[in-house]
């Protein structure tokens, strides 16, 4: 008796990673074992950089605020310091987005924060 060779599952597990490799270039997109590796090596690319994406944004948020600061005379560090010590609970992406968008909401929470350094000092 013959061996079966399961064709029709390995056919559809190459076309599935084939799929994947759908818009790269030479043999990357057709070639099933050249296709394999790329589109392995490009999944270990997005679960790295879904990690750095992050980094890069909080990292544009911290500049964002530090412009901002520095408008009304405080280092990014000693506002952060400020509006801890003025109990002031905002995250980076909401101060960043109302340094940009509201100025004077911003040049409020300055202030706070020049009070509460102020008052401890």
């Amino acid at each position: 008796m013959s061996r079966s060779q399961g064709k029709v599952v390995s056919r559809a597990r190459r076309k599935k990673i084939v799929a994947q490799a759908k818009g790269y270039r030479g043999r990357s997109k057709n070639n099933f074992r050249i296709a394999k590796q790329s589109v392995e090596k490009g999944l270990q690319y997005a679960y790295r950089d879904r990690r750095v994406r992050k980094r890069n944004f909080r990292s544009l948020w911290i500049q964002r605020i530090n412009a901002g600061a520095r408008l009304h005379g405080l280092t990014y560090s000693q506002f952060m310091n400020g509006l801890t010590k003025a109990g002031i609970e905002l995250d980076r992406k909401v101060l960043s987005d109302i340094a940009i968008r509201e100025p004077e909401s911003f040049k409020s929470l300055v202030e706070q924060a020049q009070a509460a350094l102020a008052k401890t000092a």
